[in-house]
């Protein structure tokens, strides 16, 4: 049986859909308020590559599913995840911001698809690394968002504006 680009490319962006679906559904599931015991800062230093990520040790929230889905090259998908409250659809888009208002932004990925997102107080932006806010967003911005979608509306739950190469 042969092997197409087609099919590897359809399963690696299965692949990172679900991944994605996981990073919005573990926080939401993790409702536990006990905390577990962690290592110490010095315990986490002698553990390079831990949370997955190589040369990141000690670095909690380094281990990011993200850093992951940009070898995938995906340009945008959407996957429905189970959670506690029932079935939510986890959506994500990379592409360049074409409009931005205070209210939301609108991305056109590279295959000429464009979705109008909309913002709110839950809404996480960060620019080269650190956190930042929606009015710092630009037209031709590239960003990758990644929400939620009920009916027509998409709702960024995180904007990130890569650092530049």
């Amino acid at each position: 049986m042969r092997t197409n680009r087609k099919t590897i490319a359809a399963g690696l962006g299965a692949a990172g859909l679900l991944g994605l679906g996981l990073y919005l559904a573990v926080p939401a599931s993790a409702a536990d308020p006990s905390p577990s015991p962690s290592a110490s800062p010095s315990e986490h230093r002698d553990q390079p590559g831990r949370l997955g990520h190589p040369g990141r040790a000690g670095h909690p929230g380094k281990g990011h599913p993200f850093w992951r889905a940009r070898a995938l090259r995906g340009v945008h998908g959407e996957a429905t995840v189970k959670r506690k409250d029932g079935f939510h659809l986890a959506t994500w888009q990379r592409g360049k911001i074409t409009s931005v208002s205070s209210g939301g932004l609108t991305v056109r990925s590279d295959d000429g698809v464009s979705w109008t997102w909309t913002a709110n107080d839950d809404t996480r932006v960060r620019k080269n690394g650190d956190k930042s806010a929606l009015k710092n967003l630009a037209n031709g911005d590239q960003v990758l968002v990644a929400g939620e979608r009920s009916g027509d509306t998409r709702t960024a739950r995180l904007i990130r504006v890569p650092k530049k190469r």
